[in-house]
């Protein structure tokens, strides 16, 4: 099922490329499929698009977190807290940094 969700949502990219909203939730179908290196390419568009998409940054340092690549998540997680105006938002990023070992 996942794969089909994955599909529906590149369609509706090669009809609205610059849907954020498409491509933050093919980011996520990518993860929950276990393909992390895709996840984190569409993460990056999602932040390039709207540097303000505070889900991007929280969700994209996890997915660097499952691939051993702690120092970027940690990067990601500040660049985050910095772009976002989501005091919840930012709380979570503050907190994952909290757990890798950076406060």
């Amino acid at each position: 099922m996942a794969s089909s969700r994955i599909e529906v949502l590149r369609q509706l990219l090669e009809q609205n490329p610059a849907s954020t909203f498409a491509r933050y939730g093919l980011a996520m179908e990518y993860v929950q499929a276990g393909e992390l290196e895709p996840a984190m390419a569409e993460f990056r568009t999602v932040i390039a698009a709207d540097p303000a998409y505070s889900a991007a940054y929280f969700h994209g340092g996890q997915t660097l977190e499952k691939l051993g690549r702690t120092n970027d998540a940690r990067e990601l997680y500040r660049r985050g807290i910095e772009a976002t105006r989501d005091g919840h938002a930012r709380g979570e990023m503050q907190a994952a940094l909290e757990i890798l070992g950076e406060g």
